[in-house]
Formats: structure tokens, C-alpha cells, sequence
């Protein structure tokens, strides 16, 4: 799927600042405090792909794997203000593209209820999985 007039990039050179802006536009975060975006894409991604309004950085997923088959999605973003008009489609379809040309097979994602209509259009499907989060009580 085109997205919305954005250009969509793969492994671009990242900034930080615009990666970290981006988050905190999306989420109400500041972003990554504790290690710059660019450093570890660069140790631990296999691919990432980011959409762009000119300059302007509007959209981002990455993948991180196992070295093998598995590839897990993380830190998918678009932009508030351009949300809706195809870019997060268009950013998770060219990763997907990404990580099978690195030869994955199997492309994981964890996301909230609310998401679960955006990724099954993406082409997810449904599983069964266990989480756990370290150094916390059960409950998120």
C-alpha cells in the first residue's frame, strides 16, 4: 500500500532527536533516555524503516532478531497528525519485505486490544503467547 504522499525509507540514517520527537509526539514520551536510537538499531535490528514528510520523520517501525527465523516488531510509531492515511501499513509492509530479504521467516509482534485491527490488516494473526515483565509484580 502507497502511504499518503510520506516517503518510506529503509534503514535511513537516523537521527536521534527526531526519532526521540516522533515518540513523544505519538506517546507523550521523551523517547529512549538510556542509549541513543542510532547506536542500538545499529547493534540489535535487523532492519528499520522510517516515513517521512519531506524532512520531517512521521512514521518508524524496526525489527530485532534471533539471529535464525524469528524477527519480533517493536517501537512502531506514526505521527498523530498523520495517522489514518496509510503509513503505518505502508512502514510495517516494507519491513516485512525487509526482514524476509534477511532471511525470517517467522515475524512476531506484541501490541494492545486496541491495536489488534491495525496489525490484523497488516496480516498478523492471532496467537497464543506468554509475557512477562522483570523486576515487577505481576500486574502490569
Amino acid at each position: 500500500m502507497a502511504a499518503e504522499t510520506a516517503d518510506v525509507r529503509s534503514r535511513f540514517p537516523v537521527d536521534d532527536d527526531a526519532l526521540s520527537a516522533l515518540h513523544a509526539r505519538a506517546f507523550g514520551t521523551r523517547g529512549s533516555t538510556t542509549s541513543s536510537w542510532s547506536r542500538r538499531l545499529a547493534r540489535h535490528s535487523i532492519a528499520w524503516v522510517g516515513a517521512f514528510d519531506g524532512p520531517r520523520l512521521v512514521g518508524f517501525v524496526h525489527a530485532v532478531g534471533d539471529g535464525g527465523a524469528h524477527a519480533f516488531l517493536l517501537d512502531t510509531v506514526v505521527d498523530p497528525s498523520w495517522q489514518r492515511r496509510g503509513i503505518g501499513l505502508a512502514i510495517v509492509d516494507r519491513i516485512q519485505d525487509d526482514v524476509a530479504a534477511a532471511g525470517v521467516t517467522w515475524l512476531h509482534v506484541d501490541f494492545e486490544p486496541h491495536l489488534a485491527g491495525f496489525y490484523a490488516a497488516c496480516g498478523f494473526r492471532d496467537t497464543s503467547a506468554g509475557l512477562m515483565r522483570l523486576g515487577q509484580p505481576a500486574a502490569f
